[in-house]
């Protein structure tokens, strides 16, 4: 893996981060499209953030294929805090392509707002301070 792409992943991970973070200041009495809208951006996000971490893990030569193995490791470096809250999330992620019921979206949603995005924030500034470091 290369720095380039690294940068690249980088790159792609703040603009989605940054469209979520658009998404989850708007009114939720607009309707449930907000909520669908930003249960998709976070879909994105959390994509990207997971691929993200799998290609610093391997610029640091350490393999892990699964999203859950890759939090497990990318928690041992510190490049993820609190791995209890990424397998949440990771949880998450894979009910919201199987949810149809306002429910249970909703409850999605606000664990978007109220503990995913700030994990994703951290881990945000995290690969920065790695970047920062390699490119000195």
């Amino acid at each position: 893996m290369t720095l380039e792409r690294i940068n690249g992943l980088y790159g792609d991970f703040k603009n989605a981060l940054a469209k979520l973070q658009e998404a989850l200041n708007e009114d939720l009495s607009k309707g449930n499209i907000i909520i669908d809208g930003t249960i998709q951006r976070f879909e994105f996000t959390f994509e990207l953030s997971w691929k993200l971490a799998k290609s610093v893990l391997s610029y640091n030569g350490i393999e892990a294929e699964s999203p859950r193995m890759i939090i497990k490791e990318g928690f041992k470096i510190g490049i993820l805090e609190n791995g209890e809250g990424w397998i949440n999330m990771l949880e998450d992620r894979n009910k919201t392509s199987h949810i149809y019921d306002e429910k249970q979206a909703l409850s999605v949603y606000k664990e978007i707002k109220d503990v995913h995005f700030k994990l994703l924030k951290n881990f945000d500034n995290n690969i920065a301070k790695f970047i920062s470091k390699i490119e000195k």
